[in-house]
């Protein structure tokens, strides 16, 4: 289907589509947790018993989290400006999404999600509007929002909000790029603080990854865009490129993607684009290639193979699915059930060692586990609670 169809072929579409026929109605409900079968019931859910929990909520704001959902509640947050790899198409075409996150909140961690899609895309109407809904949610999830606009907002959220903010756009798809490449590492017999490593794409994903890595003690990492290498005083770069290029890109390497890929040990493509089957092959030998670009990775798998010991992609068809599934229902469930005032990076490390163990016995065909493999959850929420306590975020 394309831009431009005609309503009756669209009609044709929706009818024979078993695409449509799941999304008919929406795919999230709200459900009662406690039963309603009686005036004594309704008393005291509703009025007048209410009123006693409202008063001992106005006296001990504490309570908030035990006698409401609240403590169980994120809210998953988006403009509609960056939907999967379709670019900017609004709030209401990204509803469909926002609901496909909440599903899966609720699915693998038990978390029941709101989606709330705003028809803005200023980022003080962003942040003021998210910061006045915080009574509501015990944690935010921000979706889909595009870069460098989602930098700020997630950094003015997360100094305005005392509970867990976290872009997994950013910091999801970094924590599972990190745990992926700590079992390819042990694969091809690599260091992992060692490995020379190139991300392409600088934008929400590129920038946490290349954070995560040097937080996981990687020195050696250069990150490009489509005009090549970032690198301190290019010109043209905006303040969070110059940022990044400060931090990352020790030999100062300046040109193009090839100059950068040549005897590289890794490859992270979170840009979309096309890496020519030389450029591969000038890596070092037994490289590792994670082309996360979905639907059509960067380096295609088989072409990826004739060069990479390790192979992994964005999508479910081919081995080493780097899925953010793999890290935002657990860094949630253990955030919340900390009653975190934060997600931290210690908690974003934490989160990536515990999805990295899920596999005891790393291979090449395997280096994270499967979406559907039911211990990483419990996993990474006992890692992620742990990091909160020992740095002083959790309340309980």
């Amino acid at each position: 289907m394309t831009i431009g169809t005609s309503r009756p072929d669209l009609a044709t579409v929706i009818h024979d589509s078993p695409v449509f026929a799941l999304h008919h109605g929406g795919k999230i409900e709200t459900a009662l947790r406690r039963p309603l079968r009686s005036r004594a019931d309704l008393s005291l859910a509703y009025t007048p018993g209410v009123a006693e929990v409202s008063l001992a909520i106005a006296a001990d704001p504490h309570l908030l989290d035990v006698y409401t959902g609240r403590g169980n509640t994120v809210a998953v947050v988006s403009d509609g400006t960056a939907v999967l790899g379709l670019g900017d198409i609004g709030p209401g075409a990204a509803m469909p999404v926002m609901e496909g996150k909440a599903m899966l909140f609720k699915h693998f961690a038990g978390i029941d999600a709101v989606p709330i899609c705003l028809d803005t895309t200023d980022p003080d109407e962003i942040v003021d509007t998210v910061a006045r809904l915080a009574p509501t949610f015990g944690g935010i999830n921000l979706e889909d929002i595009s870069a460098p606009r989602c930098f700020d907002i997630e950094h003015r959220l997360r100094e305005r909000l005392d509970l867990p903010v976290f872009h997994d756009d950013q910091h999801g798809t970094a924590v599972v790029v990190l745990a992926a490449l700590r079992n390819a590492a042990r694969v091809t017999g690599r260091d992992l603080p060692g490995l020379r490593v190139v991300v392409a794409g600088a934008g929400a994903a590129g920038v946490a990854i290349a954070g995560i890595l040097a937080g996981a003690g990687l020195h050696d990492v250069v990150v490009c865009d489509s005009r090549g290498v970032l690198e301190p005083g290019r010109a043209g770069q905006n303040p969070h490129k110059e940022a990044l290029a400060g931090r990352t890109n020790p030999g100062r390497l300046s040109g193009g993607l090839d100059v950068a890929m040549a005897g590289a040990d890794v490859y992270i493509g979170v840009s979309g684009g096309r890496v020519p089957e030389p450029v591969v092959a000038s890596m070092a030998p037994g490289a590792i290639v994670f082309a996360l670009a979905n639907p059509t990775p960067e380096v295609h798998p088989d072409l990826a193979g004739r060069y990479a010991a390790v192979v992994g992609t964005g999508r479910s068809d081919f081995p080493n699915q780097i899925n953010n599934v793999l890290a935002f229902p657990g860094i949630f469930r253990g955030a919340l059930d900390v009653r975190a005032t934060a997600i931290t990076e210690g908690m974003k490390l934490a989160a990536a060692g515990a999805i990295a163990d899920c596999v005891v016995r790393p291979t090449a065909g395997e280096v994270v586990p499967s979406v559907f493999d039911e211990r990483v959850v419990g996993a990474v929420a006992a890692a992620v609670a742990g990091a909160a306590r020992a740095e002083g975020v959790a309340r309980v």
